[in-house]
């Protein structure tokens, strides 16, 4: 499956099938991380943030040492912040130019 668009994720001892369209932010909560969505629905996930991101689609960046987010979700960039459905995240140094890299790359 390369060119998968979701993966399943075990939660509430469940397995709950994820589309990566629908993922907007992962933050990471030492050995969990917890998933947001763009329908407003929260996912705690047993998987660290940094084996989390190896196995994630081109689109998903680490922008913190707590946080991935999805480019294809964010509303916008602004002093060091990132918008993605309404939540503010900053945006650390050792990955700004990592990223306003990516963003020149696909800007218009």
């Amino acid at each position: 499956m390369k060119n998968k668009t979701f993966a399943f994720i075990k939660t509430d001892k469940k397995l709950v099938k994820l589309f990566f369209n629908d993922i907007v932010i992962i933050k990471g909560l030492g050995n969990y991380v917890e998933i947001y969505t763009t329908f407003d629905k929260k996912y705690t996930y047993y998987k660290t943030l940094k084996d989390l991101v190896e196995s994630l689609p081109d689109e998903f960046m680490r922008i913190h040492n707590s946080y991935i987010v999805n480019l294809t979700n964010v509303e916008s960039f602004e002093n060091n912040h990132i918008i993605c459905k309404g939540l503010k995240i900053a945006v650390a140094k050792s990955y700004r130019d990592c990223l306003t890299d990516t963003l020149d790359k696909i800007m218009l």
